[in-house]
């Protein structure tokens, strides 16, 4: 049997030290991309949370039309403009809730629809369910 030649351990040691570093080089790689996609998912939520902050703001200055129309004195300014001889409900025609009315709405609803009664004049349409059959 012969001795391996004496520059094989030199090539071992070469081929590893080449395998080495192109693991490192592939690792390396591999974080650049990790760090370039978070810096993008960064930049999006960035923009949405821009988008959002625009949408909070317009709802904002929507819920302040809404308010402006529904207060009293702009609702007695249109009845007069448009000569709709309105007049404020007296105190026996305002009927005043303990509780709070959406909490007893959808108790009621509950109830019409657990036991399928319905009181009132919003009540559930009644349907029939007919099954047929074609025997040829």
């Amino acid at each position: 049997m012969k001795p391996p030649p004496p520059n094989a351990l030199v090539n071992k040691l070469v081929a590893l030290s080449l395998v080495l570093l192109m693991f490192a080089g592939t690792l390396g790689l591999g974080a650049v991309w990790v760090r370039q996609e978070i810096f993008a998912t960064a930049n999006r939520s960035r923009v949405v949370e821009a988008q959002l902050g625009d949408v909070e703001r317009k709802l904002d200055e929507l819920r302040a039309q809404v308010a402006t129309a529904e207060s009293v004195a702009t609702l007695l300014q249109q009845n007069d403009a448009m000569h709709l001889a309105l007049v404020s409900p007296r105190e026996i025609q305002v009927a005043r809730v303990a509780q709070d009315p959406m909490v007893e709405l959808s108790r009621k609803r509950a109830a019409e629809a657990m036991f399928g009664r319905a009181t009132g004049t919003d009540a559930f349409p009644q349907f029939r369910i007919i099954a047929a059959s074609y025997n040829p």
